[in-house]
């Protein structure tokens, strides 16, 4: 059987990784402010939960470890880092989790004034967003190496991610209760989705159309 962690990382295929149009807008914020601080805030929502994964998995306790991700994000603003990225020097996920672990390595040569943002409003963060930072992380924490932990993290994270967005298109065309009954066709539930037949009579549509909603759900 598979577990949840390997169907989150298999999940991940129906989603793109780390767009890198956004990355390169991100860096743009002289030229285009408004599109940068869009971009940052995208990445900043989707890198958080996976950040903390990787602090947690280093023995930092969750307020510590909320303060430490919340100060390297305001590093990580002030000094431009994610300008630097290099697209043809691999994916951008590696070089965050590596600026991550050099931050930390002199994380207590820094004077932190700046805590859970530092009084900026970059990235307010939410009781369930930290909940389900920590629930990401107690999954995943029983896997062999930080690295690992931070990686399976980052999978499950794109996937609430794409998730997030499909929902948002979905109610846009006030469709929620087609997305409710289709979403099991993407994977990664409890069990198998119900026959196209008995799902097709449920939604009062005909089987093939259901399949062709299916198809425009995973594309």
């Amino acid at each position: 059987m598979k577990t949840l962690a390997e169907n989150e990382c298999r999940q991940s295929d129906f989603f793109p990784s780390t767009q890198w149009s956004v990355v390169l807008a991100s860096g743009r914020s002289e030229a285009e402010p408004e599109v940068a601080q869009a971009a940052l805030a995208e990445l900043c929502q989707t890198y958080w939960a996976p950040l903390y994964s990787f602090v947690r998995s280093r023995g930092y306790t969750v307020h510590d470890a909320q303060d430490l991700t919340q100060s390297f994000f305001a590093y990580l603003i002030e000094h431009q880092i994610y300008a630097r990225v290099d697209r043809q020097k691999g994916r951008f996920r590696s070089f965050l989790l590596a600026s991550l672990k050099n931050f930390l390595a002199h994380a207590s040569d820094r004077e932190r004034t700046l805590k859970r943002g530092g009084g900026q409003n970059f990235l307010p963060l939410h009781e369930a967003q930290i909940e389900n930072a920590e629930s990401l992380f107690q999954t995943h924490s029983r896997t062999s190496s930080e690295d690992r932990v931070f990686e399976r993290s980052w999978a499950a994270a794109l996937v609430t991610a794409g998730l997030e967005r499909l929902a948002a298109d979905y109610k846009g065309e006030s469709k929620e209760k087609l997305f409710k009954e289709l979403r099991v066709f993407l994977g990664g539930g409890v069990g198998p989705p119900p026959p196209y037949a008995e799902l097709a009579v449920r939604l009062r549509m005909t089987e093939s159309t259901l399949r062709t909603q299916v198809t425009r759900l995973r594309a």
